[in-house]
C-alpha cells in the first residue's frame, strides 16, 4: 500500500515501520545536499517551524556525528545525536538518529538527492525499529508534520542562497 502511494507521488506516506517524506526544491542538487555539510547551513534551517539548535559539536563524515540540541518553542530542549553512517555526494547521506549514541530507540534515515532539471527532488525515508516507535514519532512528536516543516525550511534557505548566488 505505501509502496503505490509513493509510486502515485504521495508527498508522505508511512508504512509499517517507516515515515517517507519528499519534498522539490527549486535549488540545484549539489547547494541542497551542502546544506546538510556544514553546521552554518544546518543551524540556519533544521528542525520544525518554531525550533532552533544549538550544536555542540558536529563532524561530518562516514563515522562522524552530530551532537546538538533542538529548541522548542515551547522553552523545551530535545537532546540530539545523528551518527553518519554513509555520504555519497551529492546523491545520498545515511544517518542513525537517536537523543544519544547508545539510543536503543534510535532510528535511521536515508535521505536521497535526485536532480529534477533545475530543481532537487529530496526523499527522507526514515525506518524505526518498531511500528509501535515509528506510530509514537508520529502520533505524540508530530514526526510527519515536523519532517514537512523542516523540508520546508530546508527549501527555503536554499532557494534564498541560490538566488543570492545568481544575483552574485
Amino acid at each position: 500500500m505505501a509502496a503505490a502511494r509513493r509510486e502515485m507521488g504521495a508527498e508522505s506516506a508511512t508504512a509499517e515501520r517507516e515515515i517517507v517524506i519528499s519534498r522539490v526544491i527549486d535549488a540545484p542538487q549539489e547547494l541542497v545536499f551542502e546544506a546538510f555539510t556544514e553546521v552554518r547551513h544546518l543551524s540556519r534551517w533544521w528542525g520544525p517551524d518554531g525550533f532552533t539548535t544549538t550544536t555542540r559539536s558536529f563532524e561530518f563524515r562516514e563515522g562522524g556525528e552530530w551532537v546538538f540540541v533542538l529548541h522548542g518553542p515551547d522553552g523545551t530542549d530535545y537532546s540530539e545525536w545523528i551518527g553518519w553512517t554513509r555520504i555519497v555526494p551529492p546523491e545520498r547521506i545515511e544517518l542513525l538518529h537517536g537523543e544519544t549514541r547508545d539510543d536503543p530507540d534510535a532510528f535511521e534515515s536515508v535521505l536521497t538527492f535526485a536532480a529534477a532539471g533545475a530543481a532537487t527532488r529530496i526523499v527522507m525515508r526514515t525506518v524505526f525499529p518498531t511500528r509501535e516507535l515509528r506510530d509514537e514519532a508520529a502520533e505524540k512528536y508530530h514526526a510527519i508534520e515536523g519532517g514537512e516543516q523542516t523540508l520546508g525550511s530546508l527549501a527555503a534557505y536554499v532557494t534564498d542562497l541560490a538566488r543570492k548566488g545568481a544575483e552574485s
